[in-house]
C-alpha cells in the first residue's frame, strides 16, 4: 500500500508540523541556543513540505 495521498498521513504530518512550530516559538522565547531553534524550524518545514507534497500527490 502506497503512503502517497493517504489522508491520515497528511493529518499526522500537519499535526507534527504544528507541534514543531510551537516548539520553535517556545525555544525562541526562552532564549534557547540558535542551533536548537534552527533544527526545530528545519524539522517543522520538512514535515509541512512533506504533508503538502503528499496532499498534492506529487511524490
Amino acid at each position: 500500500m502506497s503512503a502517497v495521498g493517504n489522508p491520515i498521513l497528511v493529518v499526522v504530518l500537519s499535526l507534527v508540523a504544528g507541534l514543531l512550530v510551537g516548539g520553535v516559538w517556545s525555544s525562541y522565547q526562552r532564549g534557547a541556543p540558535r542551533a536548537v531553534t534552527a533544527v526545530l524550524a528545519l524539522l517543522a518545514v520538512m514535515a509541512l513540505l512533506f504533508a503538502a507534497l503528499t496532499l498534492l500527490e506529487v511524490m
